[in-house]
């Protein structure tokens, strides 16, 4: 069996809670966002802070998250508890570098002592988003256009546009939940949005002719939805790490008909669960030819999408869920929460049982298979040809504090083994962030 061995913590911790830690899209470096109302990037090289972003807000950050397919410069966004997000710039010169700076963007402007030259290293207060009546707490960007994501206690998401200059366009404010929305998390290849509430729901967003709707509401989780996460649209199969083995013909199909449907959607909750979403894909009417199909400004019957729940991951947890997420390379998710538990899983090709098997009553994880359509403790149906299993289990990653969350991060120390390893960076209530490996 796999274990999670400690690697590192970043030095120095912060010295109040820390909330969350975001890999880089390409430089070997995390944000981390604190209590504080800081912001700290540190180096996953040498597990060094690099910089501290201070002066943007007044209370807490509470999410951080890169802009991806950013070249030539580094883009941050933070979201904080007074209820404004905050855009921060910097050049790549150096940036994976393991220098120390300590920065302040005091009232908006670009810090350093008076006089001094502007170091293209520093990070430069770019602009504030407000709008939110209350705390934020989360912050996404977008990975197919230009459009920024923000949710917030006061039960609204707000999508912006990134225009030139930067200047900001709100484009979107969604208020359909009826709780506290907890997350947003971008869809990897679509225009598509997904946000997690108190209400125990989770939304799927598209636009819709000139307006942004509801094209999907999941149900079913019993507590808040705490995080989601998308499948990696390069990685959607990701089944066994032996390429030399022959898959059946059911298992060819099984694979077609998930690249067809694209990314699942992975979410954790207060209830405990961790649950994977799959869309159906529509079969779409061929148009004759010669006929063409008139734009209508009505509703798009298409507009509609059904997801369904496929499994549900081994419930190891004993208390709520916070984060859960979902390896790009490796296809492996990494779990954790209020029960300082750190927990790995991987999906597997589920062993065949001969018909009349004595064991044929529970699953190979000794849950008791439901009736078809309905759900197990594993898996949506015991009919599915994978299965779900817990690889490795650490108890009390932050010693007695809870752990706010966990995310895969490629390797970047001089000691990894291999050029496609990734370590798990968690982040908890004692002001730590740890790295940690999966040891075979």
């Amino acid at each position: 069996m796999p274990s999670i061995k400690a690697l590192a913590t970043l030095s120095p911790p912060c010295t109040t809670r820390t909330w969350s830690s975001t890999p880089h899209p390409h430089l070997p470096i995390v944000a981390t966002a604190c209590s504080d109302k800081t912001a700290r990037i540190y180096s996953l090289q040498n597990f060094e802070q690099q910089s501290t972003i201070s002066g943007g807000h007044k209370r807490s950050v509470r999410s951080c998250a890169w802009k991806p397919n950013s070249r030539g410069e580094s883009v941050l966004v933070t979201g904080s508890f007074d209820a404004s997000a905050g855009i921060w710039r910097r050049w790549e010169n150096n940036a994976g570098g393991g220098g120390k700076a300590e920065i302040d963007f005091t009232g908006g402007m670009a810090g350093g002592e008076e006089g001094e030259d502007e170091d293209e290293d520093e990070w430069r207060f770019a602009v504030i988003l407000d709008g939110h009546d209350s705390e934020i707490k989360c912050v996404a960007f977008a990975a197919t256009s230009p459009l920024l994501a923000t949710c917030s206690r006061d039960k609204s998401v707000w999508i912006w546009e990134e225009l030139e200059d930067d200047n900001f366009e709100t484009v979107a404010v969604l208020q359909e939940h009826e709780g506290d929305v907890k997350c947003v998390a971008w869809h990897p290849s679509e225009e598509m949005l997904a946000s997690g509430s108190y209400d125990d729901t989770i939304r799927l967003w598209r636009e819709d002719v000139d307006d942004w709707a509801c094209c999907a509401l999941l149900t079913g989780h019993e507590g808040t939805v705490w995080w989601m996460d998308f499948e990696d649209v390069n990685n959607i199969y990701a089944l066994d790490s032996d390429s030399t083995k022959t898959l059946t013909e059911t298992q060819k199909t099984y694979v077609q008909g998930r690249m067809k449907a694209g990314p699942r959607l992975i979410s954790c909750s207060d209830d405990m669960t961790i649950r994977i979403w799959k869309r159906i894909p529509k079969d779409k009417p061929e148009v004759p030819t010669g006929q063409i199909k008139a734009p209508s400004i009505w509703k798009n019957r298409d507009f509609e999408e059904e997801w369904v729940e496929e499994a549900r991951l081994p419930q190891v947890h004993e208390r709520p869920i916070y984060t859960v997420s979902w390896s790009k390379k490796t296809g492996k998710v990494v779990s954790t929460g209020s029960d300082g538990k750190i927990v790995v899983y991987e999906e597997q090709w589920r062993e065949a049982k001969p018909e009349n098997d004595a064991d044929g009553d529970t699953t190979m994880d000794g849950a008791t298979p439901a009736p078809e359509g309905e759900a197990s403790t594993t898996n949506q149906s015991s009919n599915q040809l994978t299965e779900w299993k817990a690889v490795a289990v650490l108890e009390n990653g932050h010693d007695v504090f809870e752990i706010n969350h966990a995310v895969w991060a490629p390797r970047a120390d001089k000691d990894k083994r291999t050029e496609d390893e990734e370590v798990i960076v968690s982040t908890g209530d004692d002001g730590e962030v740890k790295v940690w490996t999966l040891e075979p």
